[in-house]
């Protein structure tokens, strides 16, 4: 199998993840219950993991809390900081996990305005001055997108942000552990992360890490092990945002991908990766019939190539790279609905080939040569 979904989740995890999952699932207890050795083994486990989320995005270890995924990160996110009255600013460019937080919010008296992309998939930063109202709270906005692979100028943004006293969430589920983020530099408020896609860990793991004196109001509330008299979800991060066990088997898993992260350098993961997709659009951007979505006069991009052949529907492309190739892609919408409307593949979809640390140049020119015969036989 050549996997090509790493956007999706990275395959295969770095060794040690899958020894420290096991590990973990022996020798730790429910972090934050207790004082007995497996319960402390836990707590030590979960902390450690805090300090290196920190340490990757430039926050406090306290100021890190932990979710199943980035979907939950950001539900608490968007949640926790705006009410009715508020406006937010974000993009054509997000997931699902952003927008429909975003509408159920709207429905609730959030006033919603989108910068627009256009059939490139490119924004138009003067959007956001253009959408600014005195009523504006937050900017909500992916880092890179996960359709076309486009990073977003979060420098730009996180000085929009500043300069207007205004929040700023970031997605970062296609770039963390791959593309450097400061939550000081870049004037970030909270960045939202998954663990088992560009951070290299299991599924089931991901957070928030928060900026100092931000106040995000809990998503979930019930049992934390402390206070346990009061009525209410204890203020203090990061006991605020996580109610209910954490997967401290989970984190340990994650926590030894971001140790093999840390050692390999987030760097060379990235200009690998990008050299592999920047491979893959030379060989195919020019077949007859194959059409690439995105902005590729830029070197730094998601590692990330979506296509259409023709008017062949994706998921029929999709099949058939995986039945008769043995490639793994990602066809269809990728929950980024209103990206898809800017491109025009509402119908069609896109089929989407994603690299990772472990892809090769090898398995690069097997896909770009699969491309090539699918779309002579197309024509």
């Amino acid at each position: 199998m050549i996997y090509l979904d790493q956007a999706a989740t990275s395959r295969p995890k770095p060794p040690g993840v899958a020894e420290a999952i096991l590990a973990a699932l022996d020798a730790c207890g429910n972090s934050g219950r207790g004082t007995h050795p497996e319960a402390l083994a836990a707590a030590r486990t979960v902390y450690g993991v805090r300090c290196q989320a920190a340490a990757l995005f430039g926050g406090q270890p306290e100021r890190v809390a932990f979710t199943p995924n980035s979907t939950a990160a950001l539900n608490i996110a968007i949640a926790g900081a705006l009410g009715p009255g508020d406006h937010v600013i974000s993009t054509d460019r997000e997931h699902n996990s952003v927008l429909r937080p975003l509408y159920r919010l709207r429905d609730q008296g959030v006033a919603v305005d989108f910068v627009r992309a256009d059939r490139n998939g490119q924004l138009d930063y003067g959007d956001f001055e253009r959408l600014l109202r005195p009523q504006t709270k937050a900017v909500v906005c992916t880092h890179a997108s996960n359709l076309t692979g486009d990073v977003t100028d979060i420098g730009f943004v996180g000085e929009f942000a500043r300069r207007h006293g205004l929040l700023f969430i970031l997605d970062a589920s296609q770039t963390a552990g791959v593309f450097p983020i400061s939550m000081e530099r870049d004037h970030i408020d909270v960045v939202c992360f998954t663990g088992h896609k560009g951070l290299m860990g299991p599924q089931g793991t991901g957070g928030l890490c928060v900026g100092p004196g931000v106040e995000l109001r809990p998503l979930l509330v019930g049992g934390t092990g402390v206070q346990s008299f009061s009525e209410t979800q204890p203020a203090e991060y990061p006991t605020r945002l996580e109610a209910g066990t954490l997967n401290s088997h989970g984190l340990a898993g994650l926590g030894a991908a971001l140790e093999f992260l840390e050692k390999t350098g987030p760097d060379t993961i990235r200009q690998h990766e990008q050299a592999l997709a920047r491979r893959f659009y030379e060989a195919v951007r020019d077949v007859p019939g194959v059409r690439v979505y995105g902005d590729f006069s830029t070197a730094e991009r998601a590692a990330i190539v979506s296509l259409n052949i023709g008017e062949e529907d994706s998921a029929e492309i999709s099949d058939q790279l995986s039945e008769r190739f043995d490639i793994a892609t990602r066809p269809g919408a990728h929950c980024a609905p209103r990206l898809h409307r800017a491109l025009g593949t509402e119908d069609q979809g896109a089929v989407r080939f994603s690299w990772g640390w472990f892809n090769t140049e090898a398995e690069t020119d097997a896909a770009a040569e699969a491309v090539r015969i699918l779309a002579e036989e197309a024509r």
